[in-house]
């Protein structure tokens, strides 16, 4: 079948699919989702902006009370790895004793990067019990703790006595079993997306291994070998945030399965949306990148540590997940147009997620300088991955707990395990 003449060539369509792998992209469509929601030209949503003063003073107070001092850190998976008291990256830091600040950032990847293709949701009813140190956790804080453990084990090695190491060649060997077994799943203490997260951890190995220029280092392409290729786009020790997300996003594209696609290249988490009606195919897509923005706030800090700062971290954007989404929801800044819609479930591609999602993207932005108000301190040093730590994310979780039995969101989403 030959393509209508009036379809671009692959390559434009190429070059436009890259206008949607940017954080301004997912900023820039979101705020035009917000403003079609407003104007009342969304199906689904309407904005209650009124809300938003009261919902300010609910995370303001969720700050203060988990950081008195209100020194918040960056909003990332290091902060999961600090459980009640025990600093479980600072005690691997202490027993690897790396020869130099390079192989530590290697290392620190080779954790995080897999740790974060683990995150999505855990479910309600899943624990991972810790042998070591007797802590039960749950959800993303269980799965981080579960995913250290895995890690130092020496497991996800291709040399098994080879410890705080990842390889390519592991996380393809990753089945179902391995996981269920990795994280203490089975009858009883059921893990969600056993099968997705297996499966992306493979189509991750496979893409390290495709990518030398990219993954591979002195030896075996490994997680790690993202910090070289960072590094060697810095200027004068100095990285964009944006820059991060940029590498992420080419980098793990090719691990998305059954996401859409424009020019052969992969769109990751970016969503067709019925109210966007563009002249060029990349108008219609919604992009969002939660979880390649989530790993790229959580590589800032083993890049510093290396020597590189990092600056503009407010030009990547608040995160489209069910915590943040969540909160204003049940704060009532979000609100569906149609009654019981909450009752329902929901594909990750419906409309209406998508717009819940890029409406909470949205509405981050507005929010973040309301609570930065409240804690009357200096909007530059307390960007938005400040707001989200200390936080929206926090605050969500804590009134999801007031609301509903299970501490879950507002509505059920059937994720396949690799978006929330």
């Amino acid at each position: 079948m030959t393509s209508r003449t009036s379809d671009p060539p692959a390559d434009a369509l190429a070059e436009r699919a890259g206008r949607l792998l940017h954080a301004d992209a997912v900023r820039r469509c979101a705020h035009h989702l917000l403003t079609l929601t407003l104007d009342g030209d969304i199906a689904d949503w309407k904005v209650d902006l009124g809300r938003l003063p009261a919902t300010a003073d609910f995370v303001a107070e969720v700050v203060r009370a988990r950081y008195p001092q209100l020194d918040v850190p960056l909003h990332s998976r290091w902060r999961h790895f600090d459980i009640q008291g025990h600093d479980l990256w600072k005690e691997i830091v202490a027993d690897a004793r790396w020869k130099t600040a390079d192989a530590a950032a290697r290392s620190a990847f080779d954790l995080v990067i897999t740790s974060v293709l683990l995150d999505a949701g855990a479910g309600a009813e899943w624990r991972y019990r810790d042998s070591t140190t007797n802590l039960v956790a749950a959800r993303s804080e269980g799965l981080a703790l579960a995913s250290l453990r895995w890690f130092a084990s020496g497991a996800l090695a291709d040399d098994r006595a080879t410890f705080y190491r990842v390889d390519a060649g592991a996380l393809r060997r990753v089945d179902r079993q391995t996981i269920s077994n990795a994280f203490q799943a089975g009858s009883g203490n059921e893990l969600l997306g056993l099968e997705g997260r297996a499966a992306l951890l493979n189509r991750f190995g496979a893409a390290m291994e495709s990518r030398p220029d990219l993954f591979a280092i002195a030896d075996s392409p490994r997680p790690g070998g993202l910090f070289d290729a960072l590094r060697a786009r810095a200027m004068n020790g100095r990285l964009p945030a944006t820059t991060i997300l940029e590498l992420v996003l080419q980098a793990l594209g090719p691990i998305w399965q059954s996401r859409p696609s424009l020019g052969g290249v992969p769109l990751g988490d970016c969503w067709p949306h019925p109210a966007l009606r563009g002249a060029s195919p990349e108008d219609q897509y919604v992009p969002l990148h939660k979880l390649s923005q989530w790993l790229s706030y959580s590589l800032i800090e083993p890049l510093q540590s290396a020597g590189i700062e990092v600056y503009d971290v407010d030009q990547l954007t608040g995160l489209a997940e069910y915590r943040n989404g969540g909160l204003l929801v049940d704060m009532g800044v979000l609100e569906p147009r149609e009654p019981g819609a909450l009752s329902l479930s929901y594909a990750v591609a419906s409309p209406f997620v998508v717009a819940w999602r890029a409406l909470t993207v949205a509405l981050l932005d507005r929010l973040a300088p309301l609570v930065v108000e409240r804690l009357g301190v200096d909007p530059t040093l307390f960007p938005l991955a400040r707001v989200l730590e200390g936080g929206t994310w926090a605050a969500g979780r804590l009134i999801a707990r007031r609301t509903r039995a299970d501490g879950g969101p507002p509505f059920k989403v059937l994720s396949d395990g690799t978006v929330f």
